[in-house]
């Protein structure tokens, strides 16, 4: 019985080292990101390198002797120390993200990945319904079979989309018809394995009631460098818009704490709403597993400087992989 114990402390002591070090090593590639995509990979799972090497260090202290337990400790520190200054800077802007109370034209848009395996959609589209938002920005709008966005056709009567010549599977739907529609694309018919660029956009009102709203998906971070070439692709696409009055929403696919989305982020020169807020995942597709609460943050609202934010929120778990998120916008004095 002895052995056997002693055994089992041999393996939680060499699981705290190997899990402190795993942590700390990746949480020092994600500080590479700054020069290559593929070490950004790993600056957007932080969350997990930071909690990583708190359980490490909380194991290590429990179970290793005084001479490994200082060893695990430093290593542990490393990971802790490294992701949480790459993740302050965004948990700060939240913390501080200021809010004002609706006045003038408000404005109340919902950003949501439908999923192409959407497994309930009609329970999606009924939360949908219920928040009465006046735009509703989907990618992966082919999710539930199409049953989701054909359950909201009554409630939004107005939808714009990409043209059947090419594939794409963004969405925006209005209660007010758009004045103008359109889409573009980088590379437009190459998606095996190409950056390829889905965004619609669909501009409404007239003179000073003037907008854009855009909706956008991007590629997984990995295989590295698609994700940068639509944000710059993106970014080109954007100097023939009205930057004060835009509004930019999409599946991003990638985290604040990246340097890709904070390089995104100044090439935009708008605000993101959406500060430290996760969104991913929701459930798995393949095991069925659904998550106490969601880890990364993936899914993004940008608005120019003539929007001021009311309120930012989390949508519940739906029959998708993502959460909505809910934005309401106000133009003061308009």
């Amino acid at each position: 019985m002895r052995l056997i114990l002693n055994l089992a402390l041999l393996l939680l002591r060499a699981g705290a080292l190997a899990l402190a070090l795993g942590c700390a090593l990746l949480a020092i590639a994600a500080q590479g990101g700054r020069w290559s995509a593929t070490l950004d990979t790993a600056a957007h799972f932080s969350p997990l390198w930071l909690v990583g090497g708190l359980l490490a260090a909380v194991l290590g202290a429990l179970v290793s002797r005084q001479e490994e337990r200082r060893a695990i400790l430093v290593v542990a520190a490393t990971a802790v120390i490294l992701s949480g200054l790459q993740m302050a800077p965004e948990l700060w802007a939240r913390a501080t993200q200021e809010t004002v109370a609706p006045g003038g034209e408000t404005l109340k848009v919902i950003q949501f990945n439908a999923w192409g395996d959407n497994d309930d959609p009609e329970g999606s589209a009924r939360w949908v319904i219920e928040q009465n938002a006046d735009i509703v920005l989907v990618e992966e709008s082919y999710g539930g079979r199409g049953r989701f966005h054909k359950l909201l056709r009554e409630a939004y009567p107005h939808r714009t989309a990409c043209p059947r010549t090419r594939p794409c599977q963004n969405l925006i739907l209005s209660k007010e018809e758009p004045t103008e529609q359109g889409d573009f694309a980088d590379r437009p018919g190459e998606r095996n394995g190409r950056p390829f660029l889905s965004v619609v956009y669909a501009k409404f009102g007239e003179g000073d009631r003037a907008f854009t709203a855009m909706n956008a998906h991007y590629a997984w971070p990995w295989p590295a460098g698609y994700q940068q070439a639509q944000s710059a692709a993106l970014a080109e696409k954007l100097t023939s818009f009205d930057h004060d009055n835009l509004i930019l929403t999409g599946d991003f696919n990638s985290t604040p704490w990246s340097f890709t989305l904070q390089r995104q982020d100044k090439a935009f020169a708008m605000e993101r709403r959406t500060r430290a807020m996760p969104s991913w995942p929701a459930r798995f597709e393949r095991t069925g597993f659904q998550p106490l609460f969601p880890i990364l943050p993936i899914d993004h609202v940008y608005a120019g400087k003539a929007w001021r934010t009311v309120k930012v929120e989390r949508g519940p778990r739906l029959g998708s992989d993502h959460r909505p998120v809910v934005v309401t916008l106000t133009r003061v004095g308009r």
